[in-house]
């Protein structure tokens, strides 16, 4: 076979693989987080020998060579709970079913009947996942699993604070010199009671407080309330709480014996802030409460879970808190040319790529990731359009080759007598 012929012959093979390349890009143009490949052409030197000489013949052989690259596209949000993209560099990290690590750009994600964050081709999204609240991201890599059909278990209330002001100028004895402060708490199931503090001022600067439960919250109550502790309260001559001092412990109140059964259990009531502050002040101003809070929280099913800033997984409830329950993990691949395309938009480390580094969003080279939203496509339809064009000129050229060839072939063979 003469060199123009094998030469054309290769060319139209090259020319057909970069036309597959641009059709696959334009199949892909609306495809989530897809990296359009380009084809470079590369010249074959064909050798001959003359003499026991290597002399280079002008005019090898072509082959199209494709790469693919992961540029940023633009980041699109869809409002989806478990749709996200990354910004900036890094992978989303799966397992494949046969328990390979794999890498996607696309975070187009869903949630199987087992409560599994899963890929569109099955699989397993890997992170970290919270444990009784504590989400520890230096642990191993784990499948995400949501708590799509869970129950938040009851927390009893441990602390409570009040802050409220009791009047300064109120007569012992008076209407004044008596004021409430009503606080909810929680228990081990679940159950709410509500304690009452009733300050009583038995002389200036001075009131004493009784922490009470209805009496029909506990199995050995008498009458309407039952008083759980009791003590004295002093201010100083500018209002401020003195005793007990910001030194002290809590005053804890121990509940025993509740009446739906629900565990005993001690709650401390903090006087003053982290910072020393006291919460009780003694002004000139009618007695009020200002505010309460206590740590405990009751049952309450899952509303809805979303993947939020930087690929934290919260969990609605109902009472309306918010928990934290799973990450999101990235992968930082130096040369992600390199891996290999497994199809669905999953690529795998091969020989030729530098070891992948997990981690958390947004630390060493790792970008962030932008929960509800998606990355579009790195294909330019103009500029495949253009490609395409080009390929198939050229095809056409080295068609045009080979029928010119093949009448000369022809036109030779007819020399012969």
């Amino acid at each position: 076979m003469s060199t123009a012929l094998s030469n054309a012959l290769a060319g139209l093979s090259a020319n057909a693989q970069a036309i597959n390349i641009v059709s696959a890009n334009m199949s892909n143009i609306n495809t989530t987080g897809y990296k359009n490949q380009t084809v470079s052409f590369e010249d074959l030197m064909s050798q001959s020998l003359n003499g026991g000489n290597s002399a280079a013949q002008a005019g090898g052989n072509t082959v199209a060579i494709s790469s693919r690259h992961f540029t940023q596209e633009s980041v699109q949000t869809t409002g989806q709970a478990y749709d996200a993209a990354v910004q900036g560099n890094g992978f989303f990290v799966l397992q494949s079913p046969a328990g390979q690590q794999v890498y996607s750009r696309a975070g187009t994600f869903s949630v199987d009947s087992s409560g599994n964050l899963i890929a569109p081709g099955g699989q397993n999204v890997q992170g970290w996942n919270a444990n009784a609240g504590v989400l520890d991201t230096s642990a191993a890599l784990s499948n995400i699993t949501l708590p799509v059909n869970g129950i938040q278990a009851p927390k009893a209330t441990s602390t409570f604070s009040v802050s409220a002001n009791l009047n300064a100028s109120a007569a012992v004895g008076s209407s004044d010199g008596t004021f409430s402060t009503p606080i909810q708490i929680v228990d081990a199931q679940g159950g709410q009671h509500v304690l009452t503090i009733t300050y009583t001022e038995t002389s200036p600067d001075n009131w004493g407080y009784q922490v009470t439960i209805p009496s029909s919250d506990l199995t050995s109550g008498t009458g309407s309330t039952t008083t759980l502790s009791s003590g004295t309260l002093t201010f100083n001559s500018s209002g401020q709480l003195t005793t007990p001092a910001a030194s002290a412990k809590p005053i804890a109140i121990q509940i025993s014996g509740l009446a739906n059964g629900a565990a005993d259990t001690t709650v401390n009531w903090n006087l003053y802030d982290a910072k020393g502050n006291a919460l009780l002040t003694s002004f000139n101003q009618p007695s009020s409460n200002l505010s309460s809070q206590q740590n405990g929280t009751l049952a309450s099913q899952v509303t809805d879970i979303s993947i939020g800033t930087n690929g934290a997984v919260h969990a609605n409830y109902s009472d309306g808190t918010s928990v934290t329950v799973a990450q999101l993990a990235l992968a930082s691949v130096l040369n992600p040319g390199t891996m290999q395309d497994l199809g669905n938009n999953i690529y795998g480390a091969t020989a030729a790529t530098a070891t992948p580094t997990v981690g958390m969003p947004g630390t060493g080279a790792r970008g962030q990731i932008v929960g509800g939203a998606l990355e579009s496509s790195t294909v330019d339809i103009a500029t495949e359009m253009t490609h395409l064009l080009t390929y198939e000129r050229g095809y056409q050229a080295d068609s045009k080759v080979i029928t010119t060839e093949d009448e000369i072939l022809q036109a030779t063979i007819a020399l012969k007598p």
